[in-house]
């Protein structure tokens, strides 16, 4: 865009409507003839987006057509060595100047009412932060109890100070970037029977209290609160403290955010990209139900300008991955031959309980796993109705290897079946997914335990917890 004119009156007028796109000219000593950068925040990444050379007078301009989405921007120091913030939200011509010297005390700002407001919160945080951190400080070596009530007491006071500062600040300046990004970081008050409950009745209310007025004042569509740091660690610690581990909990809170994100694409790419990579790779079993949603819902049939044709294909593997064998759901059937190459099938097994175990021959961990597994076998999983399905996945050894390691290892009374590589590019030569997939195999060992009706109970557990379970199950019947 080229430099706009300066007018007077009318014409001036005229001239500031039609702005367009950005122009954030920068003072920055004692830098000159460097490169300095903006980048923002976007959860816990910080992505640049322009950079600009600092001529002889340590002046730069970053500059572009289109206008930027509002949030905290980074005015990164040559070489990256480190950045200060700026807010960036309806003005986005202005001028900042800042000095390494006394960038402490924070930079000067030219037409930009939003960064000389929070220049001056930062100054008053910095200021008050120091004092809470002394008393802080002073408490660790009161000498007597009398001191450190005294001293919990002007503490308690001074964060007080600090909630009634931000509030007279939101209450003077509705409109400004800062207040809304204030109201974001805000968590409800308990007070009175929620503060302090006394039974399980009011420990409930005050959870459901503070979970129905945890969103108070953030509004899903505002794509600045992506460009901030502390918005992905308030949305953590709602789906950790708040969210019923459950799919459909976690699936309905998701699908309620990314409708009312949906009309912002900033707000809907974060969102979208924060749910994928969370539950691309599970923490618990159920979380397969809530990624396979992900992609049916928001990935399959749709296409994003942000997402990359690498990036479309890992969300759709995995999630055909893991559709196959989302917890609750039969097994896929398993039909493959035995030591005398007779071909057994998974749901040929008759138990109370299945324990499927993919390995692999030359596998470290499986030789040290599997003697531990038939330890658990002979000693209860016998009695408690527990049969074990091992498929042996040919990698870099042998069907003697295979052989070899039953027989040394007395694991005659398992169902045991080989997984050639033969056997596993024909059926993916012919379109079928490959056994490895159905099951999702990543490692060896992976093990599955299936009901008497074949249906998942569990998955990827170790074989002290798939124990626990069936002695849970076993108490439970």
């Amino acid at each position: 865009m080229k430099k706009g004119l300066f007018f007077t009156g009318l014409f001036w007028s005229i001239t500031v409507a039609a702005q367009t796109g950005y122009e954030i000219k920068v003072t920055f000593r004692p830098f000159k003839n460097q490169y300095i950068y903006l980048g923002h925040y976007f959860g816990k990444t910080y992505p640049i987006i322009d950079s600009a050379k600092l001529d002889q007078n340590s002046q730069a301009v970053f500059k572009g057509e289109k206008k930027l989405q509002g949030g905290i921007y980074l005015v990164g120091y040559p070489n990256k060595s480190g950045f200060f913030e700026i807010l960036v939200d309806k003005q986005q011509h202005f001028t900042v100047k800042a000095d390494t010297a006394t960038i402490g005390q924070g930079a000067q700002f030219v037409n930009s009412p939003d960064n000389v407001l929070f220049t001056a919160y930062q100054q008053q945080m910095a200021v008050r932060g120091k004092k809470i951190s002394d008393l802080q400080k002073s408490l660790k070596t009161a000498a007597t109890k009398t001191d450190s009530v005294k001293i919990t007491d002007e503490l308690t006071r001074e964060d007080k100070a600090i909630n009634m500062y931000r509030d007279d600040l939101v209450r003077k300046n509705p409109d400004a970037l800062l207040s809304v990004l204030l109201i974001s970081m805000r968590e409800p008050e308990l007070k009175g029977a929620y503060k302090n409950p006394s039974n399980k009745e009011d420990s409930t209310a005050a959870y459901d209290y503070f979970k129905l007025h945890y969103w108070d004042g953030v509004n899903f569509w505002d794509g600045r609160l992506a460009y901030t740091p502390f918005f992905e660690e308030k949305l953590d610690k709602y789906f950790a403290q708040l969210v019923l581990p459950h799919p459909d909990s976690v699936i309905k809170e998701i699908d309620r955010m990314l409708g009312y994100a949906s009309i912002n694409e900033e707000m809907n790419r974060f969102l979208l990209v924060k749910f994928v990579n969370r539950y691309l790779n599970q923490k618990y079993m159920w979380e397969d139900a809530v990624f396979v949603h992900l992609f049916e819902k928001y990935f399959s049939q749709k296409t994003y300008s942000w997402l990359t044709e690498a990036g479309k294909k890992t969300i759709t593997e995995r999630a055909y991955s893991l559709m196959a064998n989302i917890l609750g759901t039969p097994a896929s059937d398993i039909e493959l031959p035995d030591s005398s190459n007779t071909p057994v099938s998974l749901y040929a097994l008759q138990a109370d309980y299945t324990l499927v175990a993919f390995w692999d021959p030359t596998c470290g961990h499986c030789k040290e796993v599997l003697p531990k597994l038939d330890s658990l076998y002979q000693a209860r999983w016998k009695t408690d109705g527990v049969k074990i399905y091992a498929v042996a996945k040919e990698t870099e050894g042998t069907k003697n290897d295979w052989l070899r390691f039953i027989r040394d290892n007395k694991l005659g009374e398992w169902t045991h079946v080989y997984y050639s590589k033969e056997a596993d590019k024909s059926r993916t030569d012919n379109g079928i997914p490959g056994y490895s997939q159905l099951y999702d195999v990543l490692s060896f060992p992976t093990l599955y335990l299936l009901d008497k009706d074949k249906r998942i109970i569990a998955k990827k557990l170790t074989y002290q917890q798939l124990d626990e379970i069936i002695q849970l199950k076993k108490k439970g019947q």
